[in-house]
């Protein structure tokens, strides 16, 4: 028998129908036992959020500040595991809070130690750096990352921030004025993730993970944008020194939040255009670069 951990965070909904369709063909599989986690907060962070309290978890996101989270199930801690699939969402272009606290926590050293793991990212679009910094977690819990699945929101880079603000901020997961696309990952990609968990399945049932991310990348489980992960290159640069000062001026904070989500929009919004125009106009001559950005991100190894 094996037993698989499935572990998610989610507050709309979306990453946990992502988790269950995953985990539809080892479900199915009388000889594997499929163990769900659901990462609760002692404190729970709101859905819908409002505008306040979503730009005042951006610090502590950021820079990866772990908070108190329920205890993991004892049941769940007895049980050695044979594979984990770590399903997660990016706040700030960081893994969220949720997350990054489960992978700081006591519980997940024990459970990740030397564990094949598949990671599961539901995001609107940037998730390079996030995923580098699960990379890093990964390896101070001695586990072993075997496969990555980053499935995105596929509307244009301007398009989506509409729809997923407008999702955050209503709880409603609707056609924005009625004529913007449906925000976050498309049912469609969501609905065809169980053709993930079949190429698990093999791979556990083998006892070996060594080409399964190649087989992953086979079904489209990524796709990069050379251009996409320049702007978090840079977003994660501007957002350190952003994070850095809010966090340091505890009585300022409100004040420092409201000039950080100014600063935000015009990032978006003017910023992001040109940065575009230059990655168009730059592009013929960083091919090679590019080239080896989208090998590595799509890839499973560290740095």
């Amino acid at each position: 028998m094996k037993n698989v951990l499935v572990v998610y965070y989610s507050q709309s909904g979306q990453l946990k129908e992502i988790a269950k369709n995953i985990s539809e063909p080892l479900l199915a599989d009388p000889d594997i036992n499929v163990v769900f986690h659901q990462i609760e907060m002692e404190k729970p962070f709101p859905f819908p959020w409002n505008k306040e309290l979503f730009f005042d978890a951006f610090p502590e996101s950021f820079l990866q500040i772990p908070a108190k989270l329920k205890p993991v199930p004892q049941k769940i801690m007895e049980m050695k595991y044979d594979l984990v699939l770590f399903h997660y969402q990016v706040w700030f272009l960081s893994p969220s809070i949720p997350i990054n606290s489960f992978l700081k926590s006591p519980e997940a050293k024990i459970l990740l130690n030397n564990t094949p793991v598949v990671t599961i990212s539901g995001s609107r679009n940037m998730w390079y750096l996030a995923q580098e910094k699960i990379k890093v977690l990964l390896k101070q819990n001695n586990a072993l990352l075997k496969g990555n699945i980053a499935l995105v929101d596929r509307a244009g880079n301007l398009i989506s921030v509409i729809t997923i603000v407008e999702w955050m901020f209503s709880g409603k997961k609707e056609k924005h004025l009625g004529i913007f696309p449906l925000p976050g990952v498309s049912q469609k990609d969501i609905d065809d993730s169980v053709k993930f968990g079949h190429t698990i399945i093999s791979a556990l049932n083998q006892n070996n993970f060594d080409t399964l991310q190649d087989k992953l990348l086979l079904q489209d489980a990524v796709r990069v944008s050379p251009y996409l992960v320049a702007v978090d290159k840079k977003g994660n640069f501007i957002f350190s020194k952003w994070a850095s000062f809010i966090i340091k001026r505890t009585e300022k904070r409100k004040k420092l939040l409201k000039i950080f989500v100014i600063y935000l929009v015009l990032a978006i919004w003017v910023i992001s255009p040109i940065v575009y125009i230059l990655h168009v106009l730059t592009y013929p001559f960083k091919i090679n670069k590019n080239k080896k950005a989208v090998k590595y991100y799509k890839g499973v190894e560290s740095a």
